[in-house]
């Protein structure tokens, strides 16, 4: 399979369908690698190139996959077309449906008390055969508790998951999972964000039509304005003047 990845704001995004991630997570697996694969959006991309360590975490993991439309369009006006966009929260369930199949063992950590357990049972009642062999949600603040990040690895390493999926927080996930991949001993982990939320129902997500149409950041400010505003409207109109300032330099070194 053709590793084609398309350069945006300095950052390798893998250009992939998600029918290519879900076969590039199978090869992952038979190579037994410890493979990490990051989700970035818009937001996740702005903070990636101005914080030194995650930027630095971003371009060491093995895939970076187009969270959002924002990144689809950006990246055409770059003239470095993505395929399409490939969402954390859409790879989850369609992934499992391919893992029923395939016997593959999933581990999932994150999100509140119990909701990792209730996202497994609405998955497996989907999915006969699926095989999510543990779930753990750790307390806020986890990675400051005396021993509780040697409990997690002591955890999934006792289950000995083909994927582990992990919905820690942006950019928490990042940082942890970096760290502590090898410590896993799991050939595959993915950072899915809110993903759990989403499938449990905790957050909604929004219909169809604003997800397809690059509108999902504006459906997630209206619900919670106060929180998001910063993130999304400043964060978006920085990501549009950067785009805007690449495809004017590229212009002026094609001229040059």
């Amino acid at each position: 399979m053709l590793n084609e990845k398309v350069n945006i704001l300095g950052l390798e995004i893998d250009n992939v369908t998600m029918q290519e991630t879900i076969e590039k997570i199978g090869l992952f697996i038979g190579e037994k690698r410890s493979a990490i694969i990051f989700t970035p959006n818009v937001q996740r991309l702005i903070y990636g190139i101005r914080n030194k360590q995650t930027e630095s975490i971003y371009k060491a993991a093995d895939m970076l996959i187009p969270d959002g439309m924002p990144l689809i369009w950006a990246s055409k006006l770059l003239g470095m077309p993505l395929k399409e966009k490939v969402s954390g929260s859409d790879l989850l369930p369609l992934f499992c449906q391919v893992a029923s199949k395939k016997e593959y063992r999933i581990f999932f950590l994150g999100a509140d008390p119990g909701v990792a357990e209730e996202a497994k049972n609405i998955l497996t009642g989907k999915n006969p055969g699926l095989r999510i062999v543990g779930t753990y949600s750790p307390p806020y603040g986890f990675e400051n508790v005396d021993g509780e990040i040697e409990k997690i690895i002591k955890m999934i390493r006792g289950k000995n998951p083909h994927v582990l999926f992990v919905g820690l927080g942006f950019p928490k996930e990042e940082k942890f999972l970096w760290k502590h991949k090898n410590d896993f001993q799991v050939p595959v982990s993915v950072g899915i964000g809110a993903t759990f939320d989403f499938i449990t129902g905790k957050q909604r997500r929004a219909p169809l039509w604003m997800q397809k149409s690059g509108m999902e950041w504006f459906y997630r400010l209206c619900r919670d304005p106060k929180r998001l505003w910063k993130r999304y409207l400043i964060g978006n109109t920085l990501f549009i003047i950067l785009v805007f300032k690449e495809i004017l330099l590229k212009k002026i070194l094609r001229k040059t």
